[in-house]
């Protein structure tokens, strides 16, 4: 048995997505947000746990990036993708009246605001840690609707009033299973390598010079994100995904290259890459 720790509470498409992988003898463990998940897998408390970490719409989740470039290292070991598909949900009782106040994820908020802007002009949006959290709190009467996923109605015993609101119908959201640093995988021949990369100061060049090392080596990049590491101003990393396993010598030598103009390296992994839709 596998205990796994995810962004809940239950009813997320975090678990949606932890299910395709997992079996029934596996443990799920909800947690509150990305910072506590990943926590209770540096504590022992889990033994791994999958976090959403990119959104086909609405780009990278910023937390889930800052956890994985700074304190104790964790690495990436496996990858899985979800089509995401969002309903505007109400209690059963409350179906015929009036909505002013809507909860859901940030997330979920960017990906049906032309829904809502047509339907609900002037209702007001509350961000929630989660869609789930959004359709928890509607079962409770915290307010009038929330934008969750089908799968929550039916958990919170809540009535959809429309299916399908997002913006963008073929919306896709990439989780990563994370756990601590152990034995390495064996290349797959699709495989994802994820690093951090520290720069010293930024500096007029500093992003090509970390795009040349990768260019040398023929490998390409997937990813690519600049994150402050919170010191000062002027201090960014990179997060960065490459196509291919640290053990392939071309993405070996690329971050070796990028050893000797970098501060640091993080590695976070090489791990077989997801198909677009699982």
């Amino acid at each position: 048995m596998t205990r796994y720790a995810y962004l809940g509470p239950s009813g997320t498409f975090t678990e949606a997505a932890l299910r395709q992988i997992t079996t029934a003898a596996d443990e799920l463990v909800p947690y509150a947000n990305v910072t506590a998940a990943l926590e209770a897998v540096r504590t022992g408390k889990a033994d791994k746990a999958l976090v959403p970490i990119e959104n086909s719409v609405e780009g990278v989740v910023a937390r889930t990036l800052d956890e994985l470039a700074s304190g104790e290292p964790l690495i990436i070991s496996a990858e899985t993708t979800l089509p995401v598909s969002f309903s505007l949900m109400v209690l059963p009782a409350n179906k015929d009246k009036a909505i002013n106040k809507i909860a859901t994820h940030p997330h979920a908020e960017a990906q049906c605001r032309t829904f809502v802007a047509k339907n609900w002009p002037a209702a007001e949006i509350l961000e929630t840690a989660s869609t789930a959290a959004a359709a928890a709190g509607l079962s409770a009467g915290n307010y009038d609707a929330a934008i969750a996923a089908e799968y929550a109605a039916e958990k919170y015993g809540l009535t959809i009033l429309a299916n399908n609101i997002g913006d963008n119908e073929g919306a896709v959201t990439r989780f990563v299973v994370v756990e601590k640093p152990g034995v390495a995988s064996k290349p797959t021949g699709n495989d994802r390598t994820s690093l951090v990369a520290f720069i010293d100061i930024d500096h007029a060049g500093a992003l090509l010079e970390i795009l040349t090392e990768f260019a040398k080596q023929n490998v390409n990049l997937t990813f690519i994100q600049s994150r402050p590491t919170g010191r000062e101003l002027g201090h960014y990393h990179f997060i960065i995904d490459a196509e291919g396993h640290i053990d392939d010598l071309p993405v070996h030598q690329a971050i070796e290259g990028l050893r000797g103009i970098c501060e640091d390296i993080r590695f976070l992994g090489s791990y077989p890459r997801a198909s677009r839709t699982n």
